[in-house]
């Protein structure tokens, strides 16, 4: 556990410090390209690195105010804008583990999560008060804010008014960043503990082996509540210093207009089967894109192959999950096979096992197990569960 993501924080900053807050490595690039554009929405109004990170700074001054101690939970269940960016940036920098939910949970399905997480402060949205306030007062939340998609609620509005956090909190590569709960589709759902020295070295990792570069754009059309949306494309462009054109929701028309002025797009294979449903969809619409990208999901062949002869790009797949971030990727050049997800990423030992854990290397069939700093630390409160995750030699079961 003591060298994850220690070498992300020595790549980055040539030498040991003392802190491994996961902002930290982005802080540098806020500071470097203050006055870059960092999130550009489809219609071209632009919010800088300088402002996401003054903003970050006033919402975790908001949130310490509140009551929320580093270490504390906060759960977030609010839209896609800046201002949940600017959110995300502010429980990282404050030392308090970001917790993400989907948006199309219902208040019977917060409330679990609520009572699960123990939060310091819930956020949700203005127009859904009269329905999750009462959830947060039966689970006994310290706190809650209101954030809507535009800029407003109390949250918003608090951070207008108060001195900004000053720094960045102090936190070891073990500590809790974020937690994000899986589905539950084998019982109820667990929050899966991911760590800043986890997250860091994975952030890393893609950064380096997708070739980011600079003049990269990133267009984003992905939600912003699970590890896809909210790390993998997000950190690899704050790591580029990148401008990310930043669409509130998946649009095959605002997608092929505004894939002109990107270099990459990250999305899953509905996203692809949408684009090659639309016949005026084809090469003139990807001159610029240097890389295109999807996971979340198995991609068939037959899209695969499509996509490839209508635009001549060849799609990158990658596969990993929530406990893993990304666990291997396909290079971004040369030969690329569909259905195939490519090479473990630095750091990341990968093996095919069966039931008895016994390494499979004859090609029959077996199960993926990972071990590597890209881990996340445990289940919440499950302490049985994330050991039965594990093998005695310390691999991770993904299922």
């Amino acid at each position: 556990m003591d060298r994850r993501g220690h070498s992300a924080w020595e790549r980055h900053h040539g030498e040991h410090t003392l802190s491994h807050n996961i902002y930290e490595l982005f802080a540098t690039k806020f500071g470097e390209h203050r006055d870059d554009p960092f999130l550009t929405n489809p219609d071209g109004e632009s919010v800088t690195y300088g402002q996401i990170d003054r903003r970050s700074a006033a919402m975790a001054a908001v949130l310490a105010d509140g009551g929320a101690q580093p270490g504390d939970r906060v759960v977030v269940q609010v839209d896609k804008s800046v201002d949940a960016v600017a959110l995300y940036f502010a429980c990282l920098r404050g030392g308090f583990v970001y917790v993400p939910l989907n948006t199309a949970y219902t208040a019977d399905e917060i409330g679990f999560f609520l009572g699960d997480a123990e939060p310091a402060v819930f956020v949700y949205p203005p127009d859904l008060a009269a329905k999750l306030k009462p959830v947060a007062d039966i689970a006994n939340v310290k706190r809650t804010f209101t954030l809507s998609h535009n800029g407003g609620g109390t949250l918003a509005e608090t951070a207008s008014q108060v001195t900004a956090l000053g720094g960045v909190v102090e936190r070891s590569a073990e500590a809790v960043a974020c937690m994000l709960y899986t589905s539950g589709t084998t019982g109820r759902p667990k929050g899966a503990m991911l760590t800043h020295g986890s997250m860091a070295t994975n952030a890393v990792a893609l950064h380096h082996i997708w070739r980011f570069r600079p003049g990269d754009v990133l267009l984003h059309t992905l939600p912003i509540f699970h590890v896809h949306g909210l790390f993998v494309a997000l950190h690899c462009a704050i790591l580029n210093a990148s401008e990310v054109i930043f669409c509130d929701r998946f649009d095959v028309g605002t997608v092929r207009s505004n894939l002109k002025a990107a270099t990459v797009y990250m999305g899953v294979p509905t996203h692809y089967v949408r684009l090659l449903n639309d016949p005026d969809f084809g090469p003139q619409d990807c001159q610029t894109i240097r890389m295109f990208t999807s996971g979340s999901a198995p991609m068939t062949e037959v899209v695969f192959d499509e996509f490839t002869e209508r635009t001549g790009h060849v799609i990158c797949e990658r596969y990993g999950m929530t406990e893993c971030g990304i666990i291997s990727s396909n290079p971004p050049e040369g030969q690329r096979v569909a259905g195939t997800v490519g090479y473990a990423l630095p750091e990341m030992e990968l093996r095919v096992a069966d039931d008895k854990d016994q390494v499979v290397d004859n090609g029959d069939v077996g199960q993926v197990q990972v071990m590597g700093p890209h881990l996340f630390s445990g289940y919440w409160l499950l302490p049985d569960k994330t050991s039965e995750s594990f093998t005695a030699d310390g691999f991770f079961r993904t299922g």
